[in-house]
C-alpha cells in the first residue's frame, strides 16, 4: 500500500505546500496533487499574483486510475477529460489560494467570478440558482483583505457543496466562512483554474506530472 510517505510537498514563490493536510473543519485528510502559480501579463510583464495548491482525498487514486493509470504526464496534460474527471470525480477536493501579492477580497472575488461566469454561460448552465450562489459568493469575500501569504480555501464536495474559509497563513480554519450549495458554480471554480481556458496552465502541468506515479503504485492511503 502506497501511504503519505511517497507525497511531496512542494514551494511556489515563498509559499510552502505540505505533502498532507487536515481539515479541522473536515476532520479529513487530504494529499497534495498539484500547485502552481497564477498571474496576469501586465504591459509584457507576467506578474505572479497567487499560489494554487489542490489537496484531494486518497480515494481520489483509486477512482482516477481506473481509466488514466499507464497514461503518460504529456498524454495527460493534453487530454482535457483527465482534468474534468478531476474536477467532476466522486471525492472531495480542497483547494488552497494563496496570495503573492496582496489583493484586496473584492479584487480577487471579482476576477474568480469573471471567469466562472463566462464558463458557465458557454456550457448554457447560468440560470437563477447560479445567480444567486455567485452573489453568495461575492457576499463571503466583500469585507476580507489578502495581504502576501494569506489564503482562501475551497471544499468541493462530491454533491455539490462548496465552502469557503479564509485565513492570514496557510493554515485551515476551525469553522467555513460561507457554504455554497451550488454544484455548477463549485465545479466552475476548479473548472476556471484547471480546465480548458485555465487560469494557471503550471498548476495543470503539476498535476499531470504528479499523478501517474501513484496510479502506478496501487492502493493508497493517506491514513484516514
Amino acid at each position: 500500500m502506497t501511504t503519505a510517505a511517497s507525497i511531496t510537498g512542494m514551494k511556489v514563490e515563498f509559499l510552502e505546500f505540505p505533502p498532507v493536510v487536515t481539515s479541522p473543519a473536515t476532520a479529513k485528510s487530504y494529499f497534495l496533487g498539484g500547485a502552481g502559480e497564477r498571474g496576469l501579463t501586465i504591459e509584457g510583464n507576467f506578474i505572479k499574483f497567487t499560489a494554487i495548491g489542490v489537496y484531494l482525498e486518497d480515494i481520489a487514486v483509486a477512482s482516477l486510475a481506473t481509466k488514466w493509470k499507464g497514461k503518460t504526464s504529456q498524454q495527460l496534460l493534453q487530454t482535457l477529460d483527465f482534468y474534468r474527471d478531476i474536477i467532476s470525480g466522486p471525492f472531495e477536493k480542497l483547494i488552497r489560494g494563496s496570495k503573492i501579492r496582496e489583493l484586496s477580497g473584492p479584487e480577487y472575488s471579482r476576477k474568480v467570478m469573471e471567469n466562472c461566469v463566462a464558463h458557465l454561460k458557454s456550457i448554457g448552465t447560468y440560470g437563477d440558482e447560479e445567480v444567486e450562489a455567485m452573489q453568495k459568493f461575492a457576499e463571503a469575500f466583500k469585507n476580507v483583505n489578502f495581504p502576501p501569504g494569506a489564503s482562501v480555501f475551497y471544499r468541493q464536495s462530491p454533491d455539490g457543496v462548496l465552502g469557503l474559509s479564509f485565513s492570514k497563513d496557510a493554515s485551515i480554519p476551525e469553522k467555513e466562512d460561507a457554504v455554497i450549495e451550488n454544484k455548477a458554480v463549485s465545479s466552475a471554480v476548479l473548472e476556471t483554474m484547471i480546465g480548458e481556458h485555465a487560469v494557471s496552465p503550471d498548476l495543470k502541468r503539476c498535476l499531470a506530472a504528479r499523478l501517474p506515479a501513484l496510479f502506478d503504485q496501487g492502493t493508497f492511503s493517506i491514513g484516514n
